[in-house]
C-alpha cells in the first residue's frame, strides 16, 4: 500500500539559475520519480519575500537573505509524490552546502550557507502555507 501523494514547494534560487543549474536540479527530481505539477520562472519581490520568510523578518540574517532571494530570477515549482516533503528535503541536503553530504544537490553543487541553490518546504504544513503564497490557484 503506498502513501498518499504529497506536495512540496521548491524554489531553485537565483544562484542556481545564474549558474545554469536549473536543468540538472530539475532532472534530479524527475529521475527520483517526483512529478512537476507547476513550474514558473519569476523574480521574488520584497513583499513576497517578507511573507515567505515571515518567521525570520526580525532576525539579523534576514536582510542579506532577502537581498539575495530578490536579486534575480528563480524557478518556483510544485513537486508531488509519495512523501514528497521528506524526499525533497533528503535530496537537497543540509542547509550549508559546505557541510551537505555528497550525493545531495547542495553537497554536490553548493559551497555556501546562504547561496545554497534550493529551498524546499520543511513540513506538510509549511508546504501548504508556501504553496498558497506562490501558487494560489493550485
Amino acid at each position: 500500500m503506498s502513501s498518499p501523494t504529497e506536495r512540496s514547494l521548491v524554489l531553485i534560487k537565483p544562484d542556481a539559475v545564474r549558474r545554469g543549474l536549473l536543468g540538472e536540479i530539475l532532472s534530479r527530481f524527475e529521475s527520483k520519480g517526483l512529478v512537476i505539477e507547476a513550474l514558473e520562472l519569476r523574480t521574488m519581490d520584497g513583499s513576497l519575500a517578507d511573507a515567505h520568510y515571515a518567521e525570520h523578518v526580525d532576525k539579523a540574517f534576514y536582510p542579506p537573505l532577502k537581498d539575495f532571494m530578490t536579486s534575480g530570477p528563480l524557478a518556483a515549482l510544485i513537486l508531488s509524490g509519495d512523501s514528497a516533503v521528506e524526499v525533497v528535503r533528503s535530496m537537497i541536503g543540509a542547509t550549508d552546502g559546505r557541510k551537505a553530504a555528497a550525493g545531495t544537490i547542495r553537497g554536490d553543487l553548493a559551497l555556501s550557507n546562504r547561496e545554497n541553490l534550493v529551498h524546499a518546504s520543511d513540513s506538510p504544513e509549511s508546504a501548504e502555507r508556501e504553496l498558497a503564497l506562490w501558487f494560489p490557484k493550485f
